[in-house]
């Protein structure tokens, strides 16, 4: 049975004029208005650059959003993922009415509650408590309703001595605590967050994540929710949207859009490849290329902690017979050694006589052990046990990625270079 529809944008834009005038020209708005007087299109609408700060301006006007559509339905936790600039506060900005879309359309179902930016309709030299009656009231809900949450909304954001104080001399940390709390109490149909939460401490992101699924699941609300830390997209939403350049690059379950923002995002050092003249080695004994693959064999960018990977390393033996082994070590960016493996357990051809070929040599890296870090790969060719051919340090990265599905509760940073998941048992004595 499909979800009712609460949120429907079709082919929505947002053009910006560039420059020191950001709203137009009186030269351009009259144009505007005699193409819509003769029935012609805003001829402003043709053109304008796509939306990537890293290109120089070829144009009066940049497109902030192009031709976005998509559907949530009731009860949904959308997660909106991108790179900064990307369009994804734009977006939350058009679907909370803050701003109009250059083109297309809207429809919402419902009352919506915003969380844009730390403080967002707060007057700073009202007291917490006149705030919260006032951007209640500005949300739609009565004296009454307020009155009956606001025991609930001061207990929730922690602020309870400060209540009576003006906000102006609340800290970043306690305005966020205080705009959530009125945001999230106020039971609107909707909720939108934005990144605003990485203001407050690890505990006041645990329970603002934890309510916001309290909401969405047990009160079946729909939230949009825009964030950089992928482990809490993970935990609380069921569906994502990619956006890049002013656009949807990708919509789907969560997972699958995370991955793919992952693997678009994975430094570009995850495969290491040389010709024949270049690789590293000598007269003995070339390494050909080094890659990161998963169980399918297929090259992969990024991991969650709990996928098992593989180093695959390929190398060409070139003097006949030459006995040749592989080893490894894992560093941390701050070139700590994690681990040093030498290729002993392959008993196949690990030291033994090698035929003149190209060989692969895979190295599995199993689940549970990194920690959510990026590590570099040192990689080593040894012919007779001792001799090193060929020695390359930072040959390539491993980028691991906490999915967030095994972390139970808790959202803040763990502590070490691995993580493994260690077996512990429990008796009653």
């Amino acid at each position: 049975m499909s979800k009712e529809i609460v949120i429907k944008a079709e082919n929505i834009s947002k053009q910006y004029r560039l420059g020191e005038i950001g709203t137009g020209m009186l030269s351009h708005d009259i144009r505007r208005w005699w193409a819509m007087a003769r029935g012609k299109e805003d001829p402003y609408m043709k053109v304008g650059m796509e939306n990537d700060r890293t290109k120089k301006a070829t144009s009066e006007y940049a497109w902030a959003l192009r031709d976005v559509s998509f559907e949530i339905g009731k009860g949904d936790s959308l997660g909106i993922i991108g790179n900064n600039g990307a369009g994804k506060s734009t977006l939350l900005k058009l679907l909370s009415r803050v701003t109009g879309p250059s083109s297309g359309e809207i429809k919402i179902k419902g009352r919506i509650a915003s969380l844009l930016e730390v403080g967002t309709g707060f007057h700073p030299d009202l007291t917490g408590r006149e705030n919260i009656f006032m951007n209640g009231t500005i949300l739609g809900m009565t004296r009454k309703e307020i009155v009956r949450k606001l025991d609930e909304i001061v207990e929730f954001a922690g602020i309870e001595m400060y209540l009576d104080t003006p906000v102006k001399r609340y800290s970043s940390g306690m305005y966020v605590r205080l705009a959530f709390g009125v945001a999230a109490h106020l039971e609107p149909e909707i909720l939108i967050v934005d990144e605003v939460l990485a203001v407050g401490d690890a505990e006041f992101q645990k329970k603002c994540l934890g309510k916001m699924k309290d909401v969405s699941v047990n009160d079946g609300r729909t939230v949009i929710f825009v964030s950089h830390n992928m482990s809490a997209v993970q935990s609380l939403c069921n569906k994502a949207i990619m956006m890049e350049h002013g656009m949807v690059k990708m919509n789907g379950s969560c997972a699958q859009v995370i991955n793919h923002y992952l693997d678009s995002n994975a430094n570009s050092n995850t495969t290491k490849e040389w010709s024949i003249e270049t690789a590293p080695g000598n007269e003995h004994a070339k390494l050909l290329k080094v890659e990161l693959v998963n169980t399918s064999g297929e090259k992969i960018a990024t991991s969650f902690l709990e996928d098992e990977v593989y180093l695959k390393i390929t190398y060409r033996c070139i003097t006949d017979k030459a006995k040749l082994n592989l080893s490894i070590s894992i560093m941390t960016n701050k070139e700590e050694c994690v681990l040093s493996s030498p290729s002993i357990t392959d008993t196949i051809w690990c030291g033994k006589p090698h035929p003149s070929g190209d060989y692969v040599s895979y190295c599995k890296l199993p689940s549970f052990f990194f920690n959510n870090l990026i590590y570099s790969v040192y990689v080593v060719l040894v012919k007779d046990g001792s001799e090193i051919i060929a020695s390359v340090p930072n040959s390539i990265i491993i980028e691991k990625t906490d999915s967030g599905k095994y972390r139970g509760g808790y959202f803040g940073p763990w502590s070490g270079i691995t993580r493994p998941i260690l077996e512990w048992k429990t008796e009653r004595v």
